[in-house]
């Protein structure tokens, strides 16, 4: 093992020029290309998902437990109904569940200058935690719930605000349509900010006030809502949590994960899975390939000292070790090129957010970035495995090798 490790590192760093160095500098930057290639990948896929689904827990919770409603949209106005004790203490006995809030929306058409547009009306409590929303908040501030009665305040999203020509702290009129009674209810609210979440489902349909507004408009009673949305500590328990939910709580009550709310957002984030493997398979392609032609070349070319080993008495797989550990250099340093490239684009990204992107196409305005270092560190050493494994197989030409020729080769 001596034997063989020495003269690999005597070979890899032999500084005669020859063709088989430009070959090791092919083979090094391909692997550096993966190896960036995959980590890079990675990190803006993982950054991706992270940040679109973000967006969608900070507006709505991890889960939503309401009354179950046949034949009712899942995106829709709630029939009201009572607060539920004994939901709330279901709710309040896993570890996991960090908030509980309730909620409650129904259709209403905001007017200014006789321009209209129709949103769907959140009304939330006066404790309502509006922290998970900063991050959206454009423009004023979020709508404070103090008088005696009802707030009348209200928060639009941008579009809808560019739409109608609206600024903070203009007057609104909201009309709620009313289809039990056959009329619509007016008010007069003032906008107290604007947000944008970047997510249309959103950005498009909702607008966020005080949820005795909607009492007050629908003969509800005083504590009537129309749901409660659910924020865990751990989104990754949100299907396990769901389920036990789901067995656990009062007839005619359910649980569903936002997941299943807005599928089509999460069945779009499950497919950049799909692009991520994609792109692993190719570029672990490449990289075992021109380490493979490299190391073919290289036996080739020392096919004299191949023979005179022999003709000494090495074994073959003595041979073989000293171009395994060759390759495993060339990897190597590919490897720990290709590492501090890929972090250095993804950090750079963090910090300048130097790639944009189509905020109306894919959520947000510029790529996301999301550095896992245990991912990091299974790329790198994944690759080393899988390179290794894959260069046994051409030092098996050892083995055809013949000293007698191969001393005389030229």
């Amino acid at each position: 093992m001596q034997l063989a490790s020495f003269l690999a590192k005597r070979i890899a760093f032999n500084n005669q020029h020859s063709f088989s160095r430009f070959i090791i500098r092919l083979a090094t930057a391909a692997t550096a290309l993966s190896v960036a290639a995959m980590i890079i990948t990675l990190a803006f896929v993982n950054g991706f998902q992270y940040a679109v689904s973000n967006k969608i827990f900070n507006f709505w919770g991890h889960l939503r437990v309401q009354e179950y409603e046949p034949g009712k949209a899942i995106v829709a106005e709630e029939t009201p109904l009572p607060p539920n004790d004994t939901a709330l203490e279901i709710l309040h006995l896993f570890p996991q569940v960090k908030k509980v809030q309730a909620f409650a929306t129904k259709s209403a058409v905001v007017e200014k200058n006789q321009e209209i547009e129709g949103v769907l009306f959140k009304g939330v409590e006066r404790d309502y935690d509006f922290g998970n929303l900063t991050p959206f908040l454009k423009e004023g501030r979020f709508p404070t719930f103090n008088d005696t009665s009802y707030g009348k305040e209200i928060l639009l999203s941008q579009p809808i605000a560019n739409e109608l020509k609206i600024k903070v702290n203009d007057s609104v009129n909201v009309y709620f349509i009313n289809e039990q009674e056959g009329r619509a209810s007016a008010r007069r609210l003032k906008v107290c900010g604007i947000f944008k979440t970047g997510i249309d489902e959103y950005d498009k349909l909702f607008a966020i006030g005080d949820i005795r507004l909607l009492r007050r408009v629908y003969n509800w009673e005083r504590d009537e809502i129309g749901g409660y949305e659910v924020f865990l500590k751990d989104p990754r328990k949100m299907d396990t949590v769901n389920t036990q939910l789901y067995e656990m709580l009062p007839q005619a009550w359910i649980s569903r994960t936002i997941k299943q709310i807005y599928p089509n957002i999460f069945d779009w984030l499950q497919i950049q899975d799909v692009n991520r493997n994609v792109i692993f398979i190719v570029m672990s392609i490449v990289a075992i390939i021109n380490l493979v032609t490299c190391l073919l070349i290289l036996i080739l070319e020392r096919t004299r000292m191949v023979g005179v080993l022999k003709a000494l008495g090495s074994r073959d797989w003595t041979i073989q070790k000293i171009f395994l550990y060759h390759a495993s250099i060339i990897a190597g340093i590919g490897v720990i090129i290709g590492l501090f490239a890929g972090l250095g684009i993804c950090i750079l990204q963090q910090q300048t957010g130097f790639i944009k992107m189509n905020e109306a196409a894919y959520y947000v305005s510029e790529a996301p970035v999301h550095i896992i270092w245990w991912e990091v560190v299974a790329v790198c050493l994944a690759t080393l495995l899988v390179c290794f494994l894959s260069l046994i197989i051409p030092t098996l030409f050892v083995k055809t090798i013949r000293p007698v020729k191969a001393i005389q080769f030229r």
